[in-house]
Order: structure tokens, then C-alpha cells, then sequence
């Protein structure tokens, strides 16, 4: 009886553990994003990204706010999707392929073709 009793205590402090866990969770993630396009970027590669509900790309700040549902991801999954759109994500680098493919626009000023006035480096 006092082994039921114990168990079915420790039962019920895990449920409700489990129920006070929040479904959702938002985090800021520094991202070297440059411009409008960038930011259209990045928020589309995390809107295809399961757990994902919403994201925004502040290119004042660099960061982009993401909610995700905590069951389905977790913050390195997003950075690493992030990273997989060419962008780097907090302390995960961009991914080499995604980022050469990137418009010249949206690469960081020093590893751009041509600077503001249209002259090659």
C-alpha cells in the first residue's frame, strides 16, 4: 500500500511537471543577414522548418525572433537550418555551398564582387 501510495505521488509531480512546460518558446538568434532580401530569405527557409510557427528577421538588430512549438524542435536545429540558408547563426557559420550561392547584395561586405558605387574589389 505505501509503495502504491509513493508511486502513484510520483506519478501525479511528473504530470504535472509536464503540464507546466510551455508548448512554445520564443528565442533571438544573431544572424548575418544584410538586406530585405536576406530577411525574405531567411524567414521563408524557417517557415518550411517542422516546430517552426513564426519568424522574424530584424535587420536594425540582426536577430531573428522564432517561435517554435519545443516538442517538434529545439534552438540548434533552427540555427542549424538557418546556417543551411546561407547565413550565419549565432555561433553556427553559414554553410559554404548556400552561402557562395547567395546574391552579392546579401553576402557580408567583404566578401562582396562589387562595393556601392558598382566597382569590383
Amino acid at each position: 500500500m505505501k509503495n502504491t501510495l509513493i508511486l502513484f505521488m510520483m506519478l501525479a509531480f511528473s504530470v504535472s511537471l509536464y503540464a507546466q512546460q510551455p508548448k512554445t518558446q520564443v528565442i533571438n538568434i544573431k544572424v548575418s543577414s544584410q538586406c530585405e532580401d536576406c530577411k525574405e530569405t531567411i524567414e521563408r527557409a524557417l517557415a518550411f522548418e517542422r516546430g517552426i510557427t513564426k519568424s522574424t528577421v530584424d535587420l536594425e538588430t540582426n536577430t531573428v525572433e522564432v517561435t517554435y512549438k519545443t516538442g517538434k524542435t529545439d534552438p540548434d536545429k533552427i540555427r542549424k537550418a538557418i546556417a543551411a540558408a546561407g547565413y550565419d547563426a549565432d555561433e553556427v557559420k553559414a554553410d559554404s555551398k548556400a552561402y557562395t550561392a547567395l546574391k552579392d547584395c546579401c553576402k557580408k561586405p567583404e566578401d562582396r564582387e562589387f562595393d556601392h558605387s558598382g566597382h569590383n574589389h
